[in-house]
């Protein structure tokens, strides 16, 4: 691990204990990843400044749910414009979606809000959520994620992300997510 910026983060050895379970898992799976360690990005536009110094494809993170309570985890390449309204039919889910609330997020994928990312379904043990990937997001090589914690990157080869997915029971569904129409 290394420093993206000269000065840790404030809480870094909380940041790292509460990063520490799919760190193990990860390795437990022979998988290699290389993670930086920022200041705390809460969105796409704060986190622009990694690009030039983490190389990759970075995402966007939408924790949703239908009008049945199906959960989704849609994990897009950052700058695509996605239709909310058309998403519901290109996933399958049960009329449009809605945004899961914070207490649901942590009670389901044990994270924070802006610290979303598709290696937190380690913590859906009860396999409530689908992990929806974008197709544009699968020609990037590497992935960046957040592991748990919104200061930290976590670079990932896209077919040990999907190997990481189905480890957890989360077959992935990839699909081209709906753009809004002009």
């Amino acid at each position: 691990m290394h420093d993206v910026e000269s000065t840790a983060p404030s809480g870094p050895q909380d940041d790292e204990d509460r990063a520490a379970p799919v760190f193990a898992y990860l390795a437990d799976l022979g998988i290699p990843v290389e993670t930086a360690r920022h200041e705390a990005v809460f969105t796409v536009e704060q986190s622009r400044h990694l690009r030039g110094i983490i190389p990759g494809g970075h995402v966007k993170n939408l924790f949703l749910k239908d009008k049945k309570g199906r959960l989704f985890l849609v994990v897009a390449e950052e700058e695509t414009r996605i239709d909310l309204k058309r998403l519901h039919e290109a996933i399958g889910a049960s009329g449009r979606l809605s945004f899961c609330s914070a207490e649901t997020l942590r009670a389901v994928l044990g994270v924070e809000p802006g610290s979303v990312t598709p290696l937190s379904v380690l913590n859906d043990r009860d396999g409530l959520v689908t992990v929806v990937l974008d197709t544009v997001l699968m020609t990037h090589e590497p992935i960046n994620v957040h592991p748990l914690v919104n200061t930290m990157t976590t670079s990932i080869a896209r077919e040990d992300l999907l190997r990481f997915l189905r480890a957890t029971g989360h077959e992935p569904l990839l699909v081209p997510l709906p753009a809004p129409q002009a």
